[in-house]
């Protein structure tokens, strides 16, 4: 059976490589929301349009329905400009994202997150708040994924991303146990613990740290 997926955020470091991964696959028939096609399988999306009528744009992108919707917007306040700007992309559009999907027959929604989401600072409570909120838009099934420190090259990565990525190596020795989520790993388990998500049939709400993603993505 073709699985519909519906994807936003595909041209970002993991959301870029889901799509390649879904391309390549004959029972996934990918449509990739985007403010700017350029490839098969995307669609030119207003961002503000879709957050003004949810129900209206997903079903005008997606026609013929959604079985699975997998979100990976997301930004940072300094290339958003403001909590505010950061606020609206990783939960307004998120939302926004979720709700027209479930209209349009989605039964999963795997989310991007953050490991200690809901925790301290702005960026971390955006993504505890974004989890609840898809949460309860009645999904079958929410997987929300919570990578640690991602690994893999990124055009424009932020100061505090390369000074991460920097000192990484020196941090090892002490991200372990409890604090295991946050360690690096690369975007490939991500992106590929996420592909292998899809259409998983247990119903409920599931949380998935770097431990997960790796055996997911070595499956």
């Amino acid at each position: 059976m073709v699985q519909k997926i519906l994807l936003s955020g595909g041209t970002g470091l993991v959301g870029s490589r889901i799509a390649g991964q879904l391309g390549s696959l004959p029972d996934h028939r990918l449509v990739s929301l985007v403010r700017k096609a350029r490839g098969p399988g995307e669609r030119q999306t207003d961002f503000d349009a879709l957050l003004a009528a949810p129900e209206r744009e997903i079903a005008q992108a997606a026609p013929d329905g959604v079985d699975v919707a997998i979100c990976c917007l997301g930004t940072t306040i300094s290339d958003a400009g403001s909590k505010e700007a950061m606020w609206k992309v990783d939960h307004d559009y998120v939302v926004a994202f979720a709700q027209g999907a479930k209209a349009a027959g989605a039964r999963q929604l795997i989310l991007m997150s953050a490991a200690g989401a809901g925790g301290a600072g702005f960026y971390l409570k955006t993504k505890g708040a974004v989890e609840k909120s898809v949460a309860a838009l009645g999904f079958a099934r929410v997987d929300l994924v919570r990578p640690g420190l991602m690994l893999g090259p990124r055009p424009g990565r932020s100061v505090l991303e390369a000074i991460g990525c920097a000192i990484y190596p020196f941090l090892w020795p002490i991200l372990q146990g409890p604090l295991a989520k946050y360690q690096g790993i690369p975007v490939e388990d991500v992106a590929g613990g996420m592909v292998r998500l899809i259409g998983s049939p247990q119903t409920g709400s599931f949380i998935h740290l770097n431990k997960d993603l790796r055996r997911l993505a070595r499956r």
